[in-house]
């Protein structure tokens, strides 16, 4: 019940009030979109976290329009990989063998099944594959900063060549997907603060499917 409580609080704050978020709840947020469900546990992407108010200006000026931008304590950008390489998976097998404690040859077959379901894809079917992925990060950093009470508002409506442009996330072979800044609402001047959340109704949303009900 909690957890919903949370997330009734939580909504896409227009407006925050510039004050900084400490430091403990970030690291809490990022490390539960650390923990993030990832298709095959891959995690294709790259969350970059921004807090440096100058760079947030030129990301307003030259990317976002969006006044959350300068307002925010924290900007985070989620990125996906660009391109797919074998180094993504061998960086990914090591990792598995220090977390696990098993060897590079036993995990021989296991690569050899992810080299051949994802890297005879071609570069634009993988991009959008790791762009998805994004999202499921973007959803866990969005849960986790409702139960921290820190607001929070996902974006797309942004400039994303300028923001790679700027950023020189090519060089780093990322694309940006989405945005989230985080903060806390200005009461005074945003106008959703009072706003009741508005969701479609359970039975017009959920649809429970049986084997008779397809017949």
């Amino acid at each position: 019940m909690d957890l919903l409580k949370h997330l009734n609080w939580r909504y896409a704050a227009k407006r925050m009030n510039g004050k900084k978020v400490d430091q403990h709840k970030i690291d809490t947020i990022l490390e539960a979109t650390r923990l993030s469900a990832s298709s095959m546990g891959l995690q294709p992407y790259n969350i970059i976290v921004i807090k440096d108010e100058a760079l947030l200006k030129k990301i307003h000026e030259n990317a976002c329009k969006q006044p959350q931008i300068v307002e925010c304590s924290h900007l985070l950008v989620f990125a996906a990989w660009s391109t797919m390489t074998e180094k993504h998976f061998d960086d990914f097998i090591a990792d598995i063998t220090t977390q696990r404690g098993v060897t590079v040859e036993s995990l021989a077959a296991f690569k050899a099944n992810y080299m051949n379901g994802i890297m005879t894809r071609s570069v634009e079917q993988n991009f959008n594959w790791a762009a998805r992925q994004t999202y499921i990060a973007l959803g866990s950093a969005l849960v986790a900063a409702a139960i921290e009470e820190v607001d929070s508002t996902p974006m797309e409506g942004f400039n994303a060549p300028a923001l790679d442009e700027l950023l020189k996330l090519k060089e780093r072979g990322l694309q940006s997907v989405s945005l989230l800044p985080l903060g806390y609402r200005d009461e005074a001047n945003d106008y959703l603060v009072k706003a009741k959340k508005v969701r479609r109704a359970k039975e017009h949303l959920f649809i429970e499917m049986t084997d008779k009900s397809l017949n």
